[in-house]
């Protein structure tokens, strides 16, 4: 799926695109299928007008700090993918970790993809089906169109389909009670 993300800006008194690129795609070598994007990021305060930063790119998290948010677009390959002789748990870790930082280092150990963020998640499925695993039992399957919000509890997502689920995030940086 080919994406474009458009950014809108003020100049003088007049609105107008700050930013129009394609999204490329950045699918991940040790799990065929997974792909995201971090796509965008503000800091707790953000600049009106837009100052032309992208805090996400100047990321040491791919979590925003409390009041900030990010945006990103995941694609889920099948669950089956991993179940595969071929598949490599410690590469796939290795990977989320030097990819996912500030995320990956959150995936329980026994109980992999389950994690638990501060933050409230806007999670909206625009592609294919998924699932969300909570404590207390499953949700889904979620389709087109679903949408998510997510409050900082433990979770994990799961495709238990036979083609990929593509999700759109909305990270705001939260603190936990």
């Amino acid at each position: 799926m080919v994406s474009r993300l458009v950014v809108t800006t003020n100049r003088g008194a007049r609105s107008t695109v700050g930013l129009d690129k394609l999204i490329q795609e950045n699918p991940f070598a040790s799990v065929p299928g997974f792909d995201h994007a971090l796509l965008w990021g503000t800091a707790p305060t953000p600049m009106v007008p837009w100052d032309g930063r992208n805090v996400a790119a100047e990321r040491k998290s791919i979590l925003p700090e409390l009041g900030g948010t990010r945006v990103m677009l995941v694609t889920y390959p099948p669950d089956s993918v991993m179940a595969t002789p071929a598949f490599d748990p410690e590469a796939a870790r290795v990977e989320y970790l030097a990819r996912l930082p500030g995320l990956a280092e959150l995936f329980e150990p026994r109980n992999p993809g389950t994690h638990t963020t501060d933050t409230i998640d806007y999670v909206i499925v625009v592609d294919g089906e998924i699932w969300l695993e909570l404590d207390e039992g499953k949700v889904g399957p979620l389709r087109c169109g679903d949408i998510v919000v997510q409050n900082g509890t433990r979770h994990a997502w799961r495709n238990r389909g036979d083609g990929p689920a593509t999700l759109v995030f909305v990270f705001v940086g939260a603190k936990r009670a």
